[in-house]
């Protein structure tokens, strides 16, 4: 009997055995067969980073499609640490001369892998103001077409303006090409994303700030960058149109003052133009505190006087004009007289008649003009 069922058993032990195999594979698991492959992936990228922490080639490696990058590490696990092959940038791993141009022009950096990562062993900026200096590894970002690049002009204080001292003004700027209002936090996000556009325009906001240029308005040394009178970030969009303001509440001392402006994207980078040749995205200007030289009013009145007396020349030709046209009206009376007069004493009085009335219409119409002088 024994040996009678002994296939059965022998079938039946091979068979508890498989199962009992299959369910304790490191590398399988019942409920999800993605699971499998999720230890290959951490294998992989702990070799990956191992071969990082020895240097670039590994990434010079992945940027020309070599390696894991091209497997199925990119679609899974810590795809987001890796540099996707389609965003490398030939360009990064010239020099710039093979192209020629200026034979003064210096050779640029390269690397074949987007310089991703060229912060390493520096002190990283981390979305922080570092005072003594760091190194941001966030990519620069979205770059406006030519023709929606940022200009600014300072509106108000006007150019060699004498504001009166410790009294509150305005710094009003004109933008274009700037969809402001735009800000980040500057403690922790300080540099720390990319550049964005909007219908084609830079998100962010703009800056000013003014220095004491101390004796003159026109020093031979440029003022310390750490020192400034006045700062504040214009945060709000302004009027819409691209007028903004930022109100100097306490006034100035009485001095020599630059006003500038400075535009960023909204984590507080200046902003990126698309071309080298281009005019300034921001504009400065010189102005005077509490110099009594009232030089605003001044222009003001000028302007004022200047107009009146282009509006009284304009009534001085007006008016000669139309005595003229009088004088004009009592000659051909005149004329039309004479004429009268040789076709006959009758026609003559009637001619002298007309004659009178003539220049009797020709006087009162230049008198009257006569009272606008």
């Amino acid at each position: 009997m024994l040996f009678t069922n002994l296939p059965l058993l022998l079938l039946a032990t091979i068979g508890f055995a498989s199962v009992t195999t299959a369910y304790s594979s490191p590398e399988y698991e019942p409920s999800a067969r993605s699971i499998r492959i999720i230890p290959r992936q951490n294998k992989n990228n702990g070799a990956n980073n191992a071969a990082n922490k020895n240097g670039n080639n590994n990434n010079a490696g992945n940027a020309n499609g070599g390696g894991n990058n091209n497997g199925g590490n990119n679609n899974g696990g810590n795809a987001n640490l890796q540099l996707d092959p389609k965003n490398v940038q030939a360009a990064s791993a010239a020099t710039g001369q093979a192209g020629g141009g200026d034979p003064d022009q210096a050779n640029s950096a390269t690397d074949n892998a987007n310089f991703i990562n060229f912060c390493s062993g520096k002190t990283i900026t981390n979305g922080a103001q570092v005072k003594g200096g760091s190194c941001n590894g966030i990519v620069m970002g979205d770059i406006p077409a030519q023709n929606k690049m940022v200009s600014s002009i300072i509106v108000n204080p006007a150019p060699g303006q004498d504001i009166a001292a410790n009294k509150a003004f305005d710094i009003t700027v004109q933008v274009a090409n700037l969809a402001a209002g735009s800000f980040t936090n500057p403690q922790n996000t300080y540099y720390a994303a990319p550049q964005a556009l909007k219908g084609g325009i830079i998100v962010g906001h703009t800056h000013v700030t003014v220095q004491d240029l101390g004796n003159s308005l026109t020093p031979n040394q440029p003022p310390d960058a750490t020192k400034f009178a006045f700062f504040k970030g214009i945060n709000d969009a302004g009027n819409g149109n691209g007028l903004l303001k930022a109100t100097v509440d306490q006034g100035l001392p009485a001095g020599n003052y630059r006003v500038c402006t400075m535009s960023s994207s909204s984590n507080h980078q200046p902003v990126l133009m698309p071309v080298a040749q281009r005019g300034a995205q921001d504009d400065c200007t010189k102005f005077t505190v509490g110099q009594g030289g009232g030089n605003n009013g001044g222009n003001n009145n000028n302007g004022a006087a200047n107009n009146g007396g282009n509006n009284n020349n304009n009534n001085n030709n007006n008016n000669a004009n139309k005595n003229g046209a009088a004088a004009g009206g009592a000659a051909a009376g005149g004329n039309k007289a004479g004429n009268a007069a040789s076709g006959g004493a009758k026609k003559a009085t009637g001619g002298r008649t007309g004659a009178r009335g003539g220049r009797r219409r020709g006087g009162n119409f230049g008198a009257g003009f006569r009272g606008f002088f």
